[in-house]
């Protein structure tokens, strides 16, 4: 299967750098045109309709997010290429969108090809990608917001006000819905505790992450827990104990 992308980035020397490593190492690949800037990159995805967008955010004038916004239809698979920047990271895992940091990795670069075409060949709208965009375009209440949860049937979009707790089995972690559905998804729960620590979520044991809305009562009866509404306990560890007091104010 022949994969057809198109690269936007303001630098000549990354456009040309991620071409020669694309046509290296991803051979699947083919490139159909280039970008240095939101709105040219913005015209060739809609003349060329390309399967895998590979973007810069950082770009002067009009970044990669606001060519995103200025789309109204996202049929193709996206990988950012960017320099570290917290917040667009963060709303990037929030939304289980892959990005590649500079200086491009070989390895990271294979694998995310893999995963996007592996998601073209069911050729459906970009879900993760509107999960972006709406994430960036308001500043929703912290209650309203969504995260990507990917299992190994399909991504759901959760609204974090939904999720009671999450729990870690080794490299997976099964998150627990208020109606009682549980989801077994495929990343450790300390990916999960970066992402969701602003929004009411407490490590309170190395296998454990809550939200403390859900959190009834702190029962101090051989050894500490943490007693929900829905009557479960969830342990506290001894080096959690501090932690957990300021973020549940009962000092």
């Amino acid at each position: 299967m022949s994969i057809k992308a198109v690269l936007i980035d303001d630098e000549k020397h990354n456009l040309a750098n991620l071409r020669e490593l694309i046509n290296t190492y991803c051979p699947q690949v083919t490139i159909c045109d280039t970008a240095l800037n939101a709105d040219d990159g913005k015209t060739i995805i809609l003349k060329q309709q390309p399967d895998i967008v590979f973007l810069d955010i950082q770009m002067p004038n009009k970044n990669g997010f606001d060519l995103l916004r200025a789309l109204n239809h996202y049929d193709f698979e996206i990988i950012f290429v960017t320099a570290y920047d917290q917040y667009a990271i963060q709303a990037m895992r929030f939304a289980a969108v892959d990005y590649l940091l500079k200086p491009v990795d070989i390895n990271e670069l294979q694998s995310a090809v893999d995963r996007a075409i592996k998601k073209c060949r069911l050729k459906v709208q970009n879900q993760q990608l509107e999960n972006l965009i709406q994430i960036l375009k308001s500043q929703q209440n912290k209650d309203e917001q969504r995260i990507a949860l990917t299992t190994t049937k399909e991504t759901r979009f959760i609204k974090t006000s939904e999720i009671v707790r999450c729990e870690s089995s080794n490299n997976y972690s099964t998150f627990f819905l208020q109606d009682d559905e549980e989801l077994l998804v495929c990343k450790p729960i300390y990916e999960y505790e970066e992402i969701l620590k602003d929004y009411g979520f407490i490590r309170c044991h190395q296998s454990h992450l809550v939200n403390k809305k859900f959190v009834k009562s702190w029962k101090k009866e051989y050894g500490d827990h943490l007693l929900l509404f829905n009557g479960t306990q969830i342990p506290v560890s001894r080096n959690k104990k501090e932690t957990v007091k300021k973020a549940l104010d009962t000092g």
